[in-house]
């Protein structure tokens, strides 16, 4: 039985509630509507019940899960967001959330000064698809009516929200490495009906980098806004010496596009939802204005509701997201950017491993950009790799390695000398997450136990 680690939390939590407690002292005493041992008798039994039907899930907090983009909250994050919930703030307007929207603001401020921006407009989001929404609606105010563009490896988020926002969209092809075609992509440019080009920072499926310097060139040309979509790979620019030198080129010029989307909930140690929209020009935030005869009324500093397109959120994630990047600063060679190193470096050994042995086929374009590992079985067709990847993913989790399974094309697989080959054929492969900083250290286990249970034809 797997145990799962020694919490500190409760201690935490316990001692920061007395001191959270002694700032309201003055404040006369009542009486709450306190539970009775009844009911505290009843809330206990149905927490037991919450608990056994968690228990339903996988072990994300283990190194030995390495298949999504599931790391767990750091456990300052969780205590402070737990002590922010018994003021319960709303970030929308100061009246709800005096000091939470006080340490957004703050919070916010040194994600941006990470991309090298000091002036710019900003604000967190209860995740990546609303950031994302946000960015592309300010696009769209800009440029009305021109079409959106981005990588067919780009998250399908962004073909949505071209939907929503009534915009034409289109999907630019990728190259073998998973990223934006370049030429695909000038041929789109061509016809002067692009507006916005979203370039990713690390696609979901393999952590691809596109070709930040080339499209900026492009802009020079052609004139369109850059959204960067970094809510994955963004905080891979505190390591650019431990990126290969396409990523490190993309990173050091992020700052240079024209408005840029993190999710702290990814590699930022946070609860779920905190996603972050950051704008490069401030000026913008004259399309979010709107009058409230209620909201606004205790100051005359910016209210957050008043540069976004949600109105109520949870003051809870930007007081945890504060406390973490006061423990650990967005600095390189800090504890985190430490943290964030071990799982590339985990990335590239087992990557390494994969290619030492002739029962997987790694990409054939090289080494991972990021901390995302795809390999497929080798086998004599793509259909039978298919059900090997199946059948390895299966045997895997019976022995707690829990992987992820992803359909990409067969040709990213194949020498260049053969890639064009059954092009559009997919095939199912096996994926690994490597985000966790414990990863390293749990390669060698990971490693045995995928090499006892790979299929083979």
């Amino acid at each position: 039985m797997v145990a799962m680690p020694i919490d500190p939390v409760p201690g935490l939590l316990a001692r920061a509630t007395q001191a959270l407690e002694a700032e309201f002292h003055t404040l006369p005493a009542f009486d709450p509507a306190t539970p009775s041992a009844s009911d505290t008798d009843a809330m206990d039994r149905v927490l037991s019940s919450v608990a056994h039907r968690l228990g339903d899930n996988y072990p994300y907090f283990h190194p030995l899960y390495a298949g999504q983009m599931l790391k767990p909250p750091h456990p300052l994050a969780r205590a402070a967001y737990a002590l922010a919930m018994s003021i319960n703030p709303n970030n929308h307007a100061r009246d709800g959330g005096r000091a939470s929207s006080a340490m957004e603001i703050e919070a916010v401020a040194q994600i941006a000064r990470m991309f090298g921006w000091t002036e710019f407009l900003g604000h967190l989001t209860s995740g990546g698809t609303m950031a994302n929404l946000e960015a592309l609606w300010v696009a769209a105010q800009l440029n009305p009516g021109k079409k959106i563009v981005a990588s067919e490896q780009a998250h399908y988020t962004h073909h949505r929200i071209s939907g929503v926002l009534q915009l034409e969209f289109s999907a630019i092809p990728s190259d073998l490495r998973g990223r934006m075609d370049l030429d695909a992509l000038e041929t789109e440019l061509r016809k002067g009906t692009v507006g916005t080009v979203v370039v990713t920072m690390g696609t979901t499926a393999i952590g691809a980098v596109d070709p930040l310097p080339e499209i900026l060139s492009l802009r020079e040309r052609y004139g369109f806004r850059i959204h960067a979509d970094a809510a994955y790979g963004g905080y891979f620019r505190l390591i650019p010496d431990a990126l290969d030198v396409p990523a490190r080129h993309a990173f050091a010029l992020i700052d240079q596009v024209d408005s840029i989307v993190i999710d702290p909930h990814k590699h930022g140690l946070q609860p779920y939802g905190c996603g972050c929209v950051l704008f490069r020009d401030p000026s913008i935030g004259r399309f979010y204005k709107h009058d409230s005869p209620y909201t606004y009324f205790t100051s005359k500093d910016l209210h957050l509701g008043e540069i976004s397109l949600e109105c109520s959120r949870a003051g809870a994630s930007a007081v945890a997201l504060w406390a973490t990047q006061q423990l650990l600063p967005l600095v390189p060679e800090g504890e985190f950017a430490r943290g964030l190193a071990a799982g590339r470096q985990a990335a590239l050994e087992f990557d390494r491993r994969l290619r030492s042995d002739n029962r997987f086929v790694p990409l054939a374009a090289g080494p991972p950009q990021l901390d995302i590992v795809v390999f497929k079985l080798l086998a004599d067709s793509p259909q039978r790799s298919t059900a090997l990847a199946h059948q390895t993913f299966s045997t895997c989790d019976t022995c707690a390695l829990h992987l992820a399974l992803v359909q990409l094309p067969q040709s990213w697989f194949e020498s260049s000398s053969a890639a064009n080959r059954g092009a559009e054929e997919h095939v199912t492969c096996l994926r690994s997450v490597l985000m966790k900083p414990e990863h390293l250290g749990w390669l060698d286990s990971i490693w045995e136990k995928l090499t006892a249970s790979c299929m083979h034809s």
